[in-house]
């Protein structure tokens, strides 16, 4: 399927788009780049996390090699810098692509109905892959202003470009944004299930670090409006079919308060700059676009303390963030202080063209 250049399905005339190759990474004028790394997605996280496991193959893969439970903030908040990559490291994203679909290289067996499953099955690796280009979607109608028709058309080719990334085959990507509607439905109401692993992501509590100096109890109640709000933000944004599924209770008066809450989100993210409104990833990658920092400037990594356990750190599963001098975080964190002094205003705060 060929790609176009990122203007292309917002209504522009078919003679001014540009035909890119197939492997071509995206850019800073993509809606992607604008809207992947927003600190707004994460509003979506038991979302994203419950409607990954609700299929068979992903679920089963997580329960019996994931340790999301044991470290969750740990696992999650690494794990985006690789996967922010695909999208924002330009000329290398392959290589990120690569690195990821390296991670998954030892994930597979047999779950507990007997069905075979491996994480590089390409139709459960494109369904993580969907995920993520519908967490865009839902974050933008929901707490960025909405999308307009050509702009989903326009994300769903980028989310095709973004794919081709990992190198992995596309013979499940569907031909178009009407198609993919159709895929999207029909994985709700005929393949996804409530298992284990879905239900481990809306029972969720964050661990208490040994190094906090505080109760555990107390610990668990200053996390529990924020996992119970992730909760409620999942009820809403799951299609009806799944929601049903999972037992989860809706109103309209729900619904109006999510409308209003996701309202006030916008209006209060339209002053808040990048440096703030993206992830670090992101902002190193308009930073090299915009010839701040050199094209070939490092990548940004996770901080260490984000490494997996140390019993689980030689596994071909786990991203290892690099170790960094003493040097080095120091000079990180004046970098960061004086770039948020000079701060400028969030970016594309309008409609794209």
């Amino acid at each position: 399927m060929a790609n176009t250049s990122p203007g292309a399905g917002s209504g522009a005339d078919a003679s001014e788009s540009s035909v890119v190759p197939d492997d071509f990474p995206l850019g800073p004028d993509s809606l992607t780049w604008k809207y992947f790394g927003d600190v707004r997605t994460g509003m979506l996280g038991v979302w994203i996390g419950a409607i990954q496991n609700m299929y068979p193959q992903l679920g089963a893969g997580v329960e019996d090699h994931s340790i999301l439970l044991r470290e969750p903030l740990q696992r999650v908040a690494r794990s985006v810098y690789p996967i922010m990559g695909v999208v924002y490291d330009g000329d290398r994203a392959a290589e990120t692509g690569a690195q990821i679909r390296g991670y998954h290289q030892t994930i597979k067996g047999v779950d507990g109905e007997g069905r075979r499953y491996h994480a590089l099955n390409p139709d459960t690796f494109y369904w993580a892959h969907a995920t993520f280009f519908m967490l865009i979607i839902k974050t933008a109608e929901y707490f960025c202003g909405g999308l307009t028709e050509a702009e989903k058309h326009q994300l769903f080719d980028e989310h095709v470009q973004w794919y081709r990334m990992y190198g992995m085959s596309m013979k499940p990507v569907p031909e178009s944004w009407e198609a993919f509607c159709e895929y999207w439905d029909r994985k709700c109401r005929e393949e996804l299930e409530i298992n284990r692993a879905t239900l481990d992501i809306f029972e969720m509590r964050i661990p208490k670090p040994w190094f906090v100096l505080m109760p555990t109890p107390v610990w668990d109640q200053m996390f529990k409006p924020m996992i119970g709000a992730q909760r409620w933000i999942a009820a809403g944004v799951f299609d009806p079919v799944v929601r049903e599924r999972a037992g989860l209770r809706w109103t309209p008066g729900d619904e109006v308060v999510l409308r209003l809450f996701g309202k006030a989100v916008e209006l209060a993210f339209a002053a808040v700059p990048d440096e703030i409104r993206l992830h670090p990833r992101a902002v190193a990658a308009y930073r090299r676009a915009e010839g701040k920092i050199p094209a070939d400037a490092p990548l940004v990594e996770a901080p260490a303390f984000m490494a997996p356990p140390r019993d689980r750190r030689n596994m071909p599963m786990h991203y290892l963030p690099p170790h960094k001098s003493l040097l080095d975080k120091v000079g990180s964190l004046v970098h960061t202080t004086f770039s948020l002094a000079g701060r400028r205003p969030a970016r594309g705060t309008g409609k794209a063209a």
